[in-house]
């Protein structure tokens, strides 16, 4: 497991220069909505307080601190630091730096007591940990009773005719542009590999039930290439 968390890691910082590029180019621009879709669903409100984890760029954690304000409280958690470093930059431009604050941790364990967060979020990250149920565990401990979290995520189509068009994107298209805009293809070529390993919607929701979350609501969007799932902590 740490192999693979330390393969990881150094893949994503060795393309976090053209990640935000290229995230959305490959998504044709459809990427900022989903994370708009996300924050909206985390039930937060002025003055609230969220935790991002595998914030990467900070693209997820700048959508929240939108909704939480200036009174409100955003941290973005990630395991490179890389990735760190551009969202920090990002987030200076922005303006919201008194809102958002970047920690350098891994998903697995973060330094934060139970019950601190109104919600945490994950998003297009939790393919990539080393043990799911170990992070949805840690992403509710730090979510107060009644908070949510919410995971957005890549999922395998089911219409079929959908199904093969996007299997053909991910498996021939999106390597060669990702690979020549980062000069990582191997990054991009893991990216759909990933996602077929990846749990079904149906499976992620018994996760979320199995760590102590309930009224999971599970969100199909873009002709069913990306779930976001909502649970609220017991």
């Amino acid at each position: 497991m740490e192999d693979k968390a330390e393969s990881i890691r150094n893949m994503f910082s060795s393309i976090a220069h053209r990640y935000d590029l290229l995230n959305t180019l490959l998504s044709l621009n459809r990427d900022k909505y989903w994370r708009k879709f996300t924050a909206s669903k985390a039930g937060l409100k002025k003055g609230g307080s969220a935790i991002d984890f595998a914030t990467g760029t900070g693209e997820l954690a700048i959508e929240l601190a939108k909704i939480v304000g200036e009174e409100g409280r955003v941290v973005g958690v990630d395991f490179s630091q890389k990735m760190l470093d551009i969202a920090k930059i990002k987030v200076e431009k922005s303006g919201l730096e008194r809102i958002i604050e970047f920690s350098h941790q891994r998903a697995e364990s973060v330094p934060f007591p139970e019950n601190t967060f109104d919600c945490a979020t994950i998003g297009f990250a939790l393919r990539n940990v080393t043990d799911i149920p170990t992070v949805l565990k840690e992403m509710t401990r730090v979510v107060k009773v009644g908070g949510r979290v919410v995971l957005l995520e890549f999922t395998q189509p089911r219409n079929p005719v959908v199904r093969r068009l996007y299997f053909f994107y991910s498996f021939n298209i999106l390597p060669m542009i990702g690979g020549i805009i980062s000069g990582r293809k191997d990054a991009y070529e893991y990216l759909p590999e990933s996602i077929l390993k990846f749990p079904s919607p149906e499976k992620l929701r018994d996760i979320m039930i199995d760590v102590g979350l309930k009224n999971i609501k599970i969100y199909i969007l873009t002709g069913g290439i990306v779930a976001v799932h909502v649970g609220v902590k017991a």
